[in-house]
């Protein structure tokens, strides 16, 4: 057996060790980024290697591999790359203002590094330190707007209820609203996805740069049926949700921007169609023409708006062809 096998072969050890339910062929293939038939010979020889291997056959008819030897432990791989993750991860997380989310990594990350000699240790701090500060320190570029981190505290808490949470929101002094927060959406400008039951029982995006004030109550709500952030975030381009504005919307990139574009997931569900010219067709449906208009700007005239009408009649105007290098 190689090195690399050995390597794998102790991670999903340890993976198996880790999971109450254990893990799938499915979850293998993609943990491991391997075919369904290699997936197979690892288990075999998970099931060969370990006298403690427990095989069950769950109720989707998946059969799964759990592994339970305390004496994994003694087995554990080197944390340097651990440690760097949890170190980005506490970075990231403090850059949002979550910050029970940062002193979680942070004692996550001090118990790894609690496990390991006094060298090793410094060596791992040392070496994480050295990704981050070529990382840029895992910011993401450009200006964004301001949070509360009590406000985030309390929406995460109230999440976690699910409870309903208390705003005040928009200026000082204005009247308290009452939200059931079903998720949120973070980026340039963060949004707390909630029902407002006062204002009906859509939901509606609240930026949470204009919650002034918020705190947890003690009463519980019902989420909305089958309700997924990352479906709803998907129904807009950027972060502004607009029913109106939803629907098919299709960009044509010129033969010389083509490639270029072809490197870009503008939107998790996009359709792309090479064209006979060497030009490149996109689609998908989602809202948010402003923020479509912004992106687009940077193509100059490398681009045209196909549908809806309504974006390519904001954009049209605007197309540029003096710029010289593309996004």
């Amino acid at each position: 057996m190689s090195f690399a096998k050995a390597q794998d072969l102790l991670r999903l050890a340890l993976i198996a060790s880790s999971r109450h339910a254990g893990i799938s062929l499915a979850e293998i293939r993609t943990e491991f980024d391997i075919s369904h038939r290699t997936a197979q010979r690892m288990t075999d020889a998970l099931e060969a290697t370990f006298a403690n291997v427990e095989i069950t056959d769950g109720s989707d008819r998946r059969r799964r591999w759990r592994l339970q030897d305390p004496a994994l432990e003694r087995l554990e791989p080197r944390q340097e790359t651990t440690i760097e993750a949890l170190e980005i991860a506490v970075r990231e997380a403090k850059d949002n203002n979550r910050l029970r989310h940062a002193r979680a990594l942070e004692d996550l990350r001090d118990q790894h590094l609690i496990k390991l000699p006094v060298r090793d240790a410094l060596r791992a701090e040392a070496d994480a330190e050295a990704v981050l500060s070529s990382l840029g320190h895992v910011a993401r570029p450009g200006p964004q707007t301001g949070q509360r981190p009590a406000v985030m505290d309390a929406v995460i808490e109230a999440l976690r209820g699910p409870f309903k949470l208390r705003v005040s929101y928009g200026q000082k002094n204005s009247a308290e609203r009452i939200l059931e927060p079903h998720g949120v959406l973070l980026g340039l400008r963060s949004y707390l996805v909630a029902r407002q039951p006062s204002r009906g029982p859509e939901l509606l995006n609240f930026r949470m740069d204009r919650i002034l004030d918020a705190a947890s109550l003690d009463e519980t709500f019902i989420f909305e049926p089958e309700f997924s952030i990352d479906d709803h975030a998907a129904k807009a381009f950027g972060a502004y949700q607009d029913p109106a504005q939803y629907g098919e919307v299709v960009w044509k990139f010129a033969p010389a921007a083509a490639e270029r574009a072809a490197g870009f997931q503008f939107h998790p569900h996009q359709k792309s169609e090479r064209q006979p010219d060497g030009s490149l067709i996109v689609s998908f449906n989602a809202a948010g023409w402003l923020e479509m208009a912004w992106f687009l700007y940077q193509w100059g005239d490398a681009v045209e708006v196909l549908a809806p009408s309504g974006l390519r009649k904001l954009t049209e105007d605007y197309r540029r062809s003096d710029f010289d290098a593309l996004p």
